[in-house]
Order: structure tokens, then C-alpha cells, then sequence
């Protein structure tokens, strides 16, 4: 066999051989850290859309995708080390769900990319420099519509003609609750409604609350949002259930928990859109190139579970006006 031959044999070989061993190398499959603030429920339909967007873009949970999911279970304490934790697994992507989440994940890395499915002020918080140009390693989705805030006590007047009195729910340290507040005020002066703020900080400021509403003969209650409120949405629901006082509240979590109503975000496109920014990033877009959104979709839900508990009855001109009703 001529020298020529035998090179172009064994050239044929090495790249055969070369090309055999890539193929048998096992192809990398992505890992996404779910970082939330709620209980161990990855089977509930505000999670199962985020999954199914993803199947509809080609990931498979447990085939082609990993998800890491890590809960609070309502204690805020707990985020950094659950941030911590997602990072020393080498997630390719963070997901988060609330701005007590991004800014923990935030503080955890500054290189694995962070996808915000919620975050009612990302720039008043300091995690992206706007909107438009998020810079760093996050983007996602703001919520901010402090203008929803006036509707919401429209909404309780409907439903109360001869409301006078209402107590607002919010933190005091929250810009976005800051903002919703003034657009609050300003429905109030129209609607000739009297407000009481009441500041909520930590778990027991919720009953405490509660007392001062009773106390200042609130007839309604208002919720601006605010993390505590939204991971103890329980204790609030069956207080606000216990004291007889109708209550409308930002997000539909509270309602499927047992509240009466809400006006808001829909929050089951925000993470079909989550998921959408994370197929982007695992294919290479860089997070600081992907602005930060909002809304586009509202929803208004009313329990009439609840109402009858309280033993209020729905007009049917409002009735007729919301996205979902819960019987």
C-alpha cells in the first residue's frame, strides 16, 4: 500500500474515531433555579404554565431541562441561603418570583443570568439600571401599575355604595406601595372615601392591623401588596373573612386562597413570558440585551365563595365584568 493510501486511511480513521466519541459524549442538559417565596406546591397552575410554555418551546422537565426549585415557604429570612444554594449548583438561569427573591439572587451572583417573573419596581430597588437597558446579569418583567390601585377602590365602591371608609394595606418601605398609595388617594378624594393606612412589616403587624382597621371603623380593606402580605395571604384572607370586611388585594393568589376579589397583573402570563426569556438566554442571549417588560394582560377575579361568607351579595353589573369567577 502506497504511503498516500495508508496517510488517507488512517485520516479517514482518526476522523471517524473523533467523530464517534463527540456523538457518545453526553449532551449537557440545562438546570433552571426556581427561586419563590411560597410552599412546595411545583404542581399548582401558576407553575404548571411556566412548565408547559417551556414544553411548547422544546424543554421537557426531567428529559431535556432540570428544574431546581427552592421555597421560602414564606419565611424572607431564608432567601439568601436558598440563592446561595441554587448558585453552588451551577444553574444556568435563575428564575425568581418577587422582589425580596431578586434581590437575593442578585446579592448571591453577578454572572449566572436571573430571569424576574415579578417585580413590582426593579429600578426604584436598584436591581437593573431601566427598563430598557437592564445592564448586569438580570432582566424579567416589572409589575408596576399604580394606577390599578384607584380602580381596585372603584371596584369596592361598586360593591359597597355606601362605602366611607377603608383601611390600606402596604409597606411603608416599599416605593411601589409608596406609589399606589398616592393613586389610591387620589380615587379616594373623588369617591369621597376616608382612608386609613396601615403599615405592614413582618407577619404579626397583620393582626395588629387588622384591630387598628376595626378600631377606625374601616368598612373595606384595600391591599397595596408588599412581600409579608402576599406570603401570609392565608392568615390575611381568613382575617379579613373573620372580620366581615370585604377586601380586594393586587394579585389572583389571594382570591384562589380564599379572598373575595383582585384587580391586577395577570400573573399566568408573566411566567409563560418568564419562560420564553429563559429559552432566549439558554440559547445564548445575554440578559443585559433583553429589556425589562410589562404587563400586558389584566385580570379581574371575584370568589363568590366568599362573598357569601360574608354575606355580601355581588351586583350583577359587576359580576358580568370579571375574567374569572370562583363558585
Amino acid at each position: 500500500m502506497s504511503r498516500k493510501m495508508i496517510v488517507f486511511v488512517l485520516s479517514i480513521v482518526i476522523l471517524a474515531s473523533t467523530h464517534l466519541a463527540n456523538a457518545q459524549q453526553p449532551k449537557k442538559v440545562p438546570r433552571i433555579g426556581f427561586l419563590s417565596g411560597d410552599s412546595p406546591t411545583p404542581s399548582s397552575a401558576r407553575y404548571e404554565v411556566f412548565r408547559q410554555r417551556l414544553r411548547e418551546l422544546g424543554y421537557v422537565e426531567g428529559k431535556n431541562i432540570v428544574i431546581e426549585y427552592r421555597w421560602a415557604e414564606g419565611k424572607l429570612d431564608r432567601f439568601p441561603a436558598l440563592a446561595a444554594e441554587l448558585v453552588r449548583l451551577k444553574v444556568d438561569v435563575i428564575v425568581t418570583w418577587g422582589p425580596t427573591a431578586t434581590l437575593s439572587a442578585k446579592e448571591a451572583t453577578n454572572t449566572i443570568p436571573i430571569v424576574m417573573a415579578n417585580d413590582a419596581d426593579p429600578v426604584a430597588s436598584g436591581v437593573v439600571a431601566s427598563l430598557a437597558r437592564p445592564g448586569g446579569n438580570i432582566t424579567g418583567f416589572s409589575t408596576l401599575s399604580p394606577e390599578l390601585s384607584g380602580k381596585r377602590l372603584e371596584l369596592l365602591k361598586e360593591i359597597v355604595p355606601k362605602l366611607s371608609r377603608v383601611a390600606v394595606l402596604g409597606a411603608s418601605t416599599s416605593t411601589s406601595s409608596a406609589l399606589a398609595l398616592r393613586e389610591t388617594e387620589l380615587a379616594a378624594g373623588a369617591l369621597g372615601v376616608q382612608l386609613q393606612f396601615l403599615d405592614v412589616q413582618t407577619p404579626n403587624d397583620i393582626e395588629i392591623a387588622f384591630r387598628a382597621a376595626s378600631k377606625g371603623r374601616a368598612e373595606a380593606v384595600l391591599v397595596l401588596g408588599g412581600p409579608v402580605l402576599v406570603f401570609q395571604r392565608t392568615q390575611f384572607v381568613e382575617l379579613a373573612a373573620k372580620s366581615r370586611l370585604p377586601a380586594i388585594y393586587p394579585q389572583s393568589e389571594y382570591v384562589e386562597d380564599g379572598g373575595l376579589m383582585s384587580y391586577g397583573t395577570n400573573v399566568a402570563d408573566l411566567y409563560r413570558r418568564a419562560a420564553v426569556y429563559v429559552d432566549k438566554i439558554l440559547k445564548g442571549t445575554k440578559p443585559a440585551d433583553l429589556p425589562v417588560e410589562q404587563p400586558k394582560k389584566f385580570e379581574f377575579v371575584i370568589n363568590l365563595k366568599a362573598a357569601k361568607q360574608i354575606g355580601l351579595t355581588i351586583p350583577p353589573n359587576v359580576l358580568v365584568r370579571a375574567d374569572k369567577v370562583i363558585k
